[in-house]
């Protein structure tokens, strides 16, 4: 198992929530004993002259071999944090989104292929869920906003 640690610099992330109900398509967050120790929305880093979108939008169809309609409503969060006693820090865009293709609605679960070639879990989980089980939901703070201010909650239209 690789054990992945922060780079030394800013990086800028760009993520999306694609709601079903009331649960997000999250990707399990690993230990380096391979607990699962959290859950994120999928996406990935933005490359340098990459606008967030284009970014957005290249990691899904790497990642799952899906394409992804983004919506209007995003926000910007800051994450500064500690993993396994390195700090990282990133700029992170949130876009709501969902799936041209609505047979990805139907999935439980996805394999989800990082760059690396390394093969991780996404699902569908609810902020509850992730609540009962004692995972935490990254970046910090996100769930936080994600019941907060209806400017950046899930939008009206969610898929089943």
């Amino acid at each position: 198992m690789t054990k992945w640690r922060p780079a030394n610099s800013i990086t800028v992330k760009a993520l999306a929530l694609i709601w079903q109900d009331d649960a997000l398509l999250l990707s399990e967050v690993r230990d380096d004993s391979g607990r699962v120790k959290g859950m994120r929305p999928l996406g990935g880093t933005v490359d340098f002259g990459e606008p967030w979108r284009d970014a957005l939008q290249r990691e899904f169809l790497e990642e799952l071999g899906a394409r992804i309609t983004l919506l209007d409503n995003f926000f910007v969060m800051e994450n500064i944090y500690e993993h396994h006693g390195v700090t990282g820090h990133e700029v992170v865009f949130l876009c709501h989104a969902h799936f041209t293709d609505i047979s990805f609605y139907k999935k439980d679960s996805f394999t989800v292929v990082e760059s690396d070639e390394t093969q991780g879990r996404a699902a569908w989980a609810s902020l509850e869920e992730l609540s009962v089980k004692q995972l935490e939901l990254y970046p910090l703070g996100l769930a936080e906003k994600l019941t907060g201010p209806a400017d950046v909650r899930m939008p009206g239209r969610i898929y089943s």
